[in-house]
């Protein structure tokens, strides 16, 4: 059964489209959008070997004409370097201002061909076709794109919006385990900052750590009602001014910790998992909620598959280091997100260095 959610923004609103089996219908749902004909498949080599050929097959049958664009897989791709391979396909296929750029992936493959269709002529079209958990119910939605700086994740981007986030979820039966289990991590932040009901039911449930072992409608369910939280939030803020910025519950610290990893040992759901708990002890040291709900948040975590301890070899002084260059910095403090019960979440500032490393030690 196809969902549609749509996502009201103002300007450039635009259709989430949850159904199995719906990639080998990519081309017949893009025709309503009235796009030019030139179309970039930018994907990486893993993903493309299991599913471009259905992705192409589906366009070249609504007659868009296909040119394709693999990047290697991984967090520390996502560079200007990558962004620069991106730009020179599209030269040498002569996109125009009405080509469209398709990102099939994950949210590196998302948030690099955002960025490249962003800036490729002042703004061409985009389309999201997320292939992993963790695109699908975040990354694909909202329009953050970008790429890393050497020091810091994420610090080269912009806002930029798809015409069209298109999620099967079948594509998630070649994903690898510990690659599901990053996306769990960020289902289980929705229910933290926004969806009492999803966490409950996801203690409920007999397993989250595995995709063989989820039930078709417990998937169905955490795709929709994931996908539902990042709209309602992103429709009411779409720049990140003010409420958006919850989304970043658990991002601060784990942002951290993956670019003091190099991006290579903790992948981006594991750091998320391991700075929610830091949040989670930061808000209990601070009473913002009680110490039944940490450790409930922290239980979910561990079931889940997830890490919830800083690697060892990172000294904690050198993240309070890195929390300094965090986008969520504004004039020298540093944003938190921090729950105030399960289901509910704010902003704040101010928290001393003291409490934060108490909180990650």
């Amino acid at each position: 059964m196809e969902v549609s959610i749509s996502v009201p923004l103002p300007h450039n609103p635009y259709d989430v489209k949850i159904a199995p089996g719906i990639l080998n219908e990519l081309g017949e749902n893009l025709l309503p959008l009235k796009l030019g004909k030139k179309v970039l498949l930018i994907s990486n080599p893993e993903i493309f070997e299991h599913y471009g050929k259905t992705a192409i097959e589906s366009l070249k049958k609504a007659n868009f004409e296909v040119f394709t664009h693999l990047i290697p897989a991984g967090e520390n791709h996502k560079t200007p370097e990558s962004l620069m391979s991106i730009y020179n396909n599209a030269l040498e296929n002569y996109l125009e201002r009405s080509s469209t750029m398709i990102a099939l992936g994950g949210g590196v493959i998302g948030d690099m061909t955002g960025f490249a269709a962003a800036s490729w002529l002042r703004g061409i079209n985009f389309v999201q076709v997320p292939t992993s958990l963790l695109s699908m119910v975040d990354a694909s939605i909202g329009g953050k794109t970008g790429v890393n700086h050497p020091r810091g994740k994420n610090l080269i981007g912009a806002f930029y919006q798809p015409r069209l986030v298109l999620i099967d979820p079948y594509v998630l039966g070649t994903l690898p385990i510990r690659e599901f289990r990053a996306g769990m991590a960020e289902v289980i932040k929705y229910g933290i900052i926004w969806d009492r009901d999803l966490f409950e039911r996801l203690e409920q449930a007999e397993s989250i750590d595995d995709f063989t072992s989820f039930p078709s409608e417990l998937l169905q369910l955490i795709l929709v009602r994931s996908c539902q939280a990042k709209v309602d939030i992103v429709s009411q803020d779409e720049k990140e001014t003010g409420i958006r910025a919850i989304l970043n519950y658990g991002h601060t610290i784990g942002h951290a910790i993956e670019s003091l990893t190099g991006y290579t040992m903790i992948n981006h759901g594991e750091a998320v998992a391991i700075g929610m708990v830091a949040a989670g002890k930061i808000a209990l040291k601070s009473g913002l909620w009680n110490e039944t709900e940490d450790r409930r948040q922290y239980l979910l975590i561990k079931k889940a598959g997830l890490p919830t301890d800083i690697p060892s070899q990172i000294n904690v002084e050198n993240i309070l280091s890195s929390l300094k260059t965090d986008k969520k910095v504004k004039e020298g403090s540093i944003h938190f997100i921090l729950p105030e019960g399960i289901g509910k979440a704010l902003i704040t500032e101010g928290i001393s260095n003291e409490l934060i490393l108490s909180s990650l030690r």
